[in-house]
């Protein structure tokens, strides 16, 4: 039966996409985010708080956690030690930021972007990885420290 094969071998493909973690404090604003990161391509496994954040990077391996705008401020602080911490390969987004920079976020977007802007960051933060792996770390930490 090719046509079972073939299907096999699509389904691989797409299991094959950035693995992402999501976590927010609101279930409406995580179901209908998560929904349009899975139709843009990504494997997303959804968390609710940070409890449920810390609890999935101890058990699984994500390339991507991102940490939404309804977990509370002190949580988009916090968990991002927690990630790097469970998973030093893993990269860090921050959403329903001021700009500011935290030395274990690799990216964050400002209040106020649309799903277009999420979707376009992610992109270049796994873009950048593959053309500068070593350097994009040290730019973080840079940028920082105010250097």
């Amino acid at each position: 039966m090719p046509g079972c094969y073939r299907l096999d071998r699509e389904k691989g493909r797409k299991m094959s996409k950035l693995k992402l973690l999501y976590g927010e404090s609101n279930e409406e604003v995580l179901a209908s985010q998560a929904a349009e990161l899975q139709n843009a391509g990504y494997a997303v496994q959804t968390a609710i708080g940070r409890k449920a954040v810390q609890g999935l990077l101890n058990k699984e391996s994500f390339d991507l956690v991102v940490l939404g705008q309804t977990l509370s401020r002190d949580d988009r602080h916090h968990l991002p030690y927690m990630a790097k911490k469970a998973q030093a390969a893993a990269k860090v987004l921050v959403l329903h930021t001021d700009g500011s920079r935290h030395p274990y976020v690799d990216g964050n977007i400002d209040t106020g972007s649309d799903m277009q802007h999420f979707l376009d960051k992610i992109s270049a933060m796994f873009q950048q990885s593959k053309t500068q792996p070593k350097t994009q770390s040290s730019k973080t930490m840079a940028a920082t420290s105010g250097r």
